[in-house]
């Protein structure tokens, strides 16, 4: 008996693995953190409950 290849549903399976390790990695990304003045926003907070 001779051995076929599926090579349709071998490449449909390694881009549907790729895809789900895309997507967790996508998932992981973290976003680039800035340099955030803490106590500029307290302040500003304070500035609009005066204002309120």
């Amino acid at each position: 008996m001779g051995v076929t290849e599926l090579k349709r549903k071998g490449r449909r399976n390694r881009a549907i693995a790729n895809n789900k390790t895309n997507a967790i990695k996508q998932l992981l990304r973290k976003p680039i953190i800035r340099n955030v003045d803490v106590e500029a926003i307290k302040a500003s907070f304070d500035e609009k409950k005066q204002q309120a």
